[in-house]
């Protein structure tokens, strides 16, 4: 019987992994590119409309006293011709709430909700959709800028097909003066907008943007809102809307600007808990995948299944690694380094392609971002390092902590960046 090399198949499957998969999301996003946006409309000339149905624009708040003032001026800006804002302040314990007051006075499309203490965004957005007056919902972070026409963008997609519950937009970074924060840049380009268009090629959405996304209320009240106990709302009412049959989209045109953290632990926390979301979510609608009706939610499973096992299988090889340097190894465990040099040359000439290519269809949405390709060859060091860690981390803080009660996710004040 041949003997099996399982160092061999951890090493193949560590470096051919994200090779394979660049690859399946350039395959996707060009597709994506050519049959859709190619030619099409800028993000300044919406599609027209038959009717301009009542739009909701819902802003969650917590805390947001330095940010808020903004964000409710972009919206007042928007072009849409028939929307109203409804901003809720969760239990902020800065001028968050004073600072809404003041702009009600200014804008009359605003209404203003105030909960007594904070309960967390997913209460937040349920709070707002009570209120809403309209069928379509716009929802966007307390920080965010959106863009004068990604309202109509938004409602255009829920109104062109009855089953249309959700469409995503386009985070733009708006804070660079750091690494990081430059790095994010090239990051949200060449990595989530591309996985975005070749997830909705391929039929279905891992989740939509929790800082800018539209929905259909019907659909929302279908599957029960959003749940206020998972760390990352966003990811899960994105995998209830789709095992409901909703369709969800992306709209690259629908642009919001937003602030990302520039410093490592705040980086570490954003991604830590995204990690979380991803594992809660899996765990908790897993089982919901077997049945046949459910296929079109098995690739999506399975990209993010492989890629949790790929950083066990890192951590597996870093481990192997060390400990051959403080004991003598067999030899059928023996590491000759992490980087084996042919598998990096092509991995790295494969990762760059990726950037290029997504930084050639993202051109379109924003000036100069060529000027950050130079940063961006730092992304797999960084932020894979990052990935790796989080993801490590994740799975055995979601599994136990799924033995305790019934926890609320509330609010936490996340870093913004340097402004």
């Amino acid at each position: 019987m041949p003997r099996i090399d399982l160092l061999g198949l951890f090493f193949d499957f560590a470096f051919y992994y994200p090779i394979v998969m660049s690859l399946f999301w350039m395959a996707g996003g060009i597709y994506y590119y050519v049959r859709r946006e190619r030619r099409g409309p800028r993000p300044d000339q919406p599609p027209a409309m038959e009717s301009y149905p009542m739009a909701s624009i819902l802003v969650p708040c917590h805390n947001e006293g330095a940010n808020v003032d903004d964000t409710i001026v972009a919206l007042a800006a928007q072009r849409y011709p028939n929307f109203e804002i409804v901003a809720i302040n969760d239990g902020s314990t800065d001028d968050t709430a004073a600072r809404l007051d003041a702009l009600a006075g200014r804008y009359p499309m605003l209404r203003v909700i105030h909960l007594d203490r904070n309960m967390g965004k997913a209460n937040a957005l349920r709070m707002g959709t009570i209120a809403a007056r309209g069928e379509y919902l716009v929802c966007i972070d307390g920080d965010a800028l959106l863009h004068p026409d990604a309202t109509q963008w938004l409602v255009w997609h829920l109104t062109s097909g009855p089953r249309v519950g959700a469409v995503t937009g386009n985070p733009r970074i708006r804070n660079r003066s750091t690494l990081l924060g430059r790095l994010q840049v090239g990051e949200f380009s060449s990595i989530i907008g591309m996985i975005k268009r070749a997830q909705r090629s391929y039929g279905r959405l891992f989740t939509v943007s929790g800082v800018v996304a539209a929905f259909r209320k019907t659909a929302l009240h279908r599957v029960g809102y959003w749940s206020d106990d998972m760390v990352t709302e966003d990811i899960d009412v994105s995998w209830r809307l789709q095992l409901d049959h909703w369709d969800i989209r992306y709209e690259p045109n629908a642009l919001a600007y937003i602030l990302m953290p520039e410093t490592f632990k705040g980086l570490w926390n954003q991604r830590l808990r995204w990690a979380k979301g991803g594992v809660e979510v899996l765990l908790r609608h897993a089982g919901s995948m077997r049945s046949w009706a459910s296929r079109r939610m098995w690739g999506v499973m399975l990209e993010y299944v492989l890629s949790v096992a790929w950083s066990y299988v890192m951590l597996a090889i870093i481990v192997l690694w060390l400990l051959g340097y403080l004991i003598d190894m067999p030899a059928e465990l023996e590491t000759s380094g992490l980087i084996p040099r042919w598998h990096g040359v092509v991995l790295g000439i494969t990762c760059m392609l990726q950037f290029a290519v997504s930084m050639l269809i993202d051109r379109r949405y924003e000036r100069g971002i060529g000027r950050n390709y130079f940063w961006i060859i730092w992304y797999p060091i960084a932020y894979w390092l990052l990935s790796l860690f989080t993801t490590i981390v994740a799975v055995p803080k979601v599994v136990f902590s799924r033995r305790k009660q019934h926890r609320i996710a509330t609010w936490t004040s996340p870093d913004r960046g340097y402004r």
